[in-house]
């Protein structure tokens, strides 16, 4: 059997944000507005604050107003929600993102709970997750979590029909799992969301059309769990003691089994970007009409 065809997140990224950026300059010309995007950063976290400069950087490429809100690491709780309701009430914020994680004396769902869900570009509000769940909440103006949204376009490139295949999704956070299992639920896949605990996890995960990897666990799913020609789309971003980067599929192995497989690193990690560049303008869109 030949190997897996790679699907390429960062061109299928770049393609994404070229379609943002005409639209965004096609607003700007008509209606003088660009969307506003605000990401707040707490503390000096080295990985979110290389995070947060590539939003900035790639939220200005597209034409949008992007700021970055960098607070100490000892900001309170009680700062950071006054941070919120300054935001929340700004009329040229469109999207309002917090990196995560936070400090560990802040309470991150209150924090997510405190953002406006009409500006929760990242799709965790509790509205905007209740949307999702329900089934009943679909269309433009859904604002849905990034890195489901851009491991969805990826099934869709790669993909010419989702409707009546058989997935399986590894992983129940609220992050990812959960939510891109109710997104393959509205695209009419027959979902399963297995995890570690899972029984016979290899055989769930053998009989599936389409594999979600989002477990958290470098190689965790192996080559011979992987159906003859499915398509596994790796969530997983690990690093190892050597600095490289993995993800959750023993990749190696499953390239030879996949019909088509993200890569890791270049797969889904550039989809999350552009698909919070996405929101803010699916944001902008909705509030603005």
């Amino acid at each position: 059997m030949p190997q897996a065809t790679l699907i390429d997140g960062k061109a299928i990224a770049a393609e994404l944000r070229v379609q943002i950026a005409l639209e965004v300059a096609g607003i700007k010309a008509a209606r003088g507005l660009v969307p506003g995007l605000h990401v707040i950063l707490v503390g000096d976290d080295p990985a979110s604050r290389v995070y947060v400069a590539s939003k900035e950087k790639l939220a200005t490429e597209v034409g949008m107003n992007s700021v970055a809100h960098r607070l100490p690491a000892d900001t309170s709780q009680g700062e950071l929600l006054a941070k919120l309701a300054q935001l929340n009430a700004d009329d040229s914020v469109d999207g309002i993102l917090v990196q995560l994680p936070l400090p560990k004396h802040i309470d991150t769902g209150a924090i997510i709970d405190a953002i406006d869900p009409a500006k929760d570009v990242d799709g965790l509000h509790p509205i905007n997750a209740g949307r999702l769940a329900s089934g009943k909440a679909s269309g433009e103006h859904l604002l849905v979590p990034c890195t489901p949204l851009g491991s969805m376009l990826l099934l869709r490139h790669a993909l010419p029909s989702l409707s009546g295949l058989e997935a399986v999704v590894i992983g129940r956070s609220e992050l990812v799992g959960r939510p891109v299992a109710q997104l393959l639920l509205q695209a009419d896949c027959t979902v399963t969301i297995a995890h570690s605990r899972t029984k016979d996890l290899a055989l769930v995960v053998r009989r599936a059309d389409i594999v979600v990897a989002a477990v958290g666990r470098p190689g965790f799913v192996k080559g011979d769990w992987i159906k003859p020609g499915a398509t596994v789309i790796d969530v997983g971003i690990n690093r190892l003691p050597d600095g490289k980067l993995t993800g959750d599929v023993a990749f190696a192995e499953a390239v030879e089994v996949a019909g088509a497989i993200t890569p890791v690193p270049g797969g889904v990690g550039p989809m999350t970007i552009a698909c919070l560049l996405r929101n803010t303008l699916t944001a902008f869109k909705a509030r603005r009409g």
